[in-house]
């Protein structure tokens, strides 16, 4: 497995987080057959950094199921992509180097918990707006925060700027691919009977382009006959992937799903190929999403307000006769 680039093709030479031939994004395609023991998926990692990872639980309801997927080590499904982009790192830089991470949220507390699990600083550039209760947990793990008066991609063009190495999750291939891992348990919980649609929230696509990639490799090597529907789950005050899909023109604006921000993805052309081919992308309106997080509440299950946008979508469309909604952050992150 080598990263090459999306439109040229060029072989990675270093950690570049874009190809410095024509600027698109690297991705990592698996040349092997799928292999039981889940580490040895990733052939280009000796040894994994841990937190303790354990098998996220399935809850089975009466027409769907919930992936719970942050029962996971700092409460987030961005464990998966940070435990193997940095594990990535660790094996190619010296432990003395900084790793730089853009994020406010989730992804920003993973990195940096995960980094501190290495034995390795990280640094995290934010807005100057952002969710106090997940800057406090990225501080805690120990990071470095520094704030950006700015817009995104300035917040982002500083962390490249910095030095060390530049570990961005919307970008750098390891983390995306450290995601394929939820298909493959899905797959294994499920003993092969995986769910005929999958719910998922979309913002910059990790989630859906690993998900995806994961159910392709074991497609191929023979182990499922069919990809399931993959749904995405986008605000509709924030849909770019909706909107170019269906063909309908939103207004951006901010939206209580603060997690799912990303307007330009630079993993567009993988997420609308994907969801051309195997799926759909549904929008959801503020009220839907606050209204399908307290319902979920009152069945005892507290999910993070972006990752309730899944039963929002189902509630305004059932897809698939064994449905399954893939609940993201956990809900005490935003209390």
């Amino acid at each position: 497995m080598k990263p090459e680039c999306l439109k040229c093709h060029s072989v990675r030479n270093g950690l570049e987080y874009s190809c410095s031939n024509c600027g698109s994004v690297f991705d990592l395609r698996v040349d092997f057959k799928y292999r039981e023991k889940t580490e040895d998926n990733f052939p280009y990692i000796r040894e994994m950094v841990s937190l303790g990872e354990q098998t996220t639980p399935i809850l089975k309801l009466d027409s769907f199921s919930l992936k719970l997927d942050y029962y996971s080590p700092t409460f987030s499904y961005k464990d998966r992509g940070s435990r193997t982009l940095v594990s990535f790192i660790k094996e190619n830089v010296s432990t003395d180097t900084v790793i730089n991470e853009d994020s406010s949220g989730n992804a920003g507390a993973s990195i940096a918990a995960y980094a501190s699990a290495a034995g390795m600083k990280s640094r995290v550039f934010v807005p100057l707006k952002g969710v106090k209760s997940k800057l406090d947990q990225i501080r805690l793990y120990g990071a470095e925060i520094v704030q950006v008066n700015g817009t995104r991609e300035d917040v982002k063009n500083a962390a490249i700027k910095a030095e060390g190495v530049y570990a961005g999750h919307s970008y750098i291939p390891e983390f995306r691919d450290g995601i394929r891992t939820l298909s493959y348990e899905i797959f294994s919980q499920t003993n092969g009977s995986i769910p005929d649609a999958i719910y998922m929230p979309l913002s910059a696509g990790t989630l859906f382009t690993g998900v995806l990639r994961g159910f392709e490799h074991l497609l191929t090597s023979g182990e499922i006959d069919k990809i399931p529907d993959l749904v995405a789950v986008q605000p509709e005050r924030n849909a770019p992937i909706c909107s170019e899909v269906d063909g309908i023109r939103r207004e951006f604006g901010s939206s209580v799903a603060d997690a799912l921000v990303t307007r330009d993805p630079p993993l567009r052309s993988i997420i609308l190929d994907g969801i051309r081919k195997y799926g759909k992308c549904i929008s959801v309106t503020d009220n839907e999403i606050l209204e399908a997080r307290d319902a979920l509440s009152h069945k005892g299950i507290l999910t993070e307000i972006s990752s309730a946008t899944v039963y929002a979508a189902f509630k305004k469309k059932k897809i698939g006769n064994r449905p399954m909604l893939i609940l993201t952050g956990n809900g005490l992150k935003t209390l």
